[in-house]
């Protein structure tokens, strides 16, 4: 009894075609969203973080898990070095000429962890 070969490989080859017409059905749906929010049009109030603590986890690989300094200096006493409006600056803008990037963390929250840091006296 023999068996045509070209059956299996036609099967696989139309499984294959289906799953790639599941996966750009989903595949659009998804690209509309991430339209939408690069646009602006559906960020929410939850999207932004307002505790610090959590704010500054993006902080920690450089200035340490207690802020007691690493790579980048210490942020323990970083309000009696600046006030907030300047630490806002540093947060936004980094520090040209040092590993300091600007922009890690969003505006909103970057004026709360602005705020928390400069208490930090």
């Amino acid at each position: 009894m023999k068996r045509n070969p070209i059956i299996p490989f036609a099967l696989i080859a139309v499984l294959g075609i289906l799953a790639m017409i599941v996966f750009a059905v989903v595949g659009l749906d998804q690209q509309d969203k991430i339209e939408t929010a690069e646009e602006g049009g559906e960020q929410t109030e939850e999207a932004v973080n307002s505790d610090p603590e959590e704010i500054v986890q993006s902080c920690i690989g450089c200035h340490g898990g207690d802020l007691e300094g690493g790579s980048g200096p210490s942020l323990q006493d970083v309000g009696s070095k600046y006030s907030e409006e300047e630490i806002l600056d540093i947060i936004n803008n980094g520090i040209e000429g040092t590993a300091m990037p600007g922009g890690l963390v969003p505006a909103e929250e970057a004026e709360i962890l602005a705020a928390w840091l400069a208490e930090k006296q």
